[in-house]
């Protein structure tokens, strides 16, 4: 294995993994957003009120990308899987 190949390798796994968090995270960031924005303009500062609807908007979104997310990592390992005997020389 060449090193071309290890940073290709390395490359694929860190758009995968940005793949998959990139809906949890996004969600998260706009329910945080929103809930601090509406803490703000009503000056109710209580921390404890973005966990819920965080809790429930992740939920949500992993019921809604779920299933593209585990298409997405069975298909990267397959591939990964199926590169192996090119590798070994």
């Amino acid at each position: 294995m060449d090193d071309v190949t290890l940073i290709e390798i390395a490359r694929q796994t860190m758009m995968v993994a940005l793949q998959l968090s990139a809906p949890i995270l996004v969600t998260s960031l706009v329910i945080g957003f929103t809930i601090s924005l509406f803490q703000s303009m009503t000056q109710i500062q209580e921390f404890t009120l973005a966990f819920v609807p965080k809790v429930i908007g992740v939920g949500i979104a992993l019921l809604v990308s779920g299933n593209w997310m585990l298409h997405t990592m069975i298909t990267f390992t397959t591939d990964l899987f199926e590169r192996i005997p090119s590798l070994i020389r």
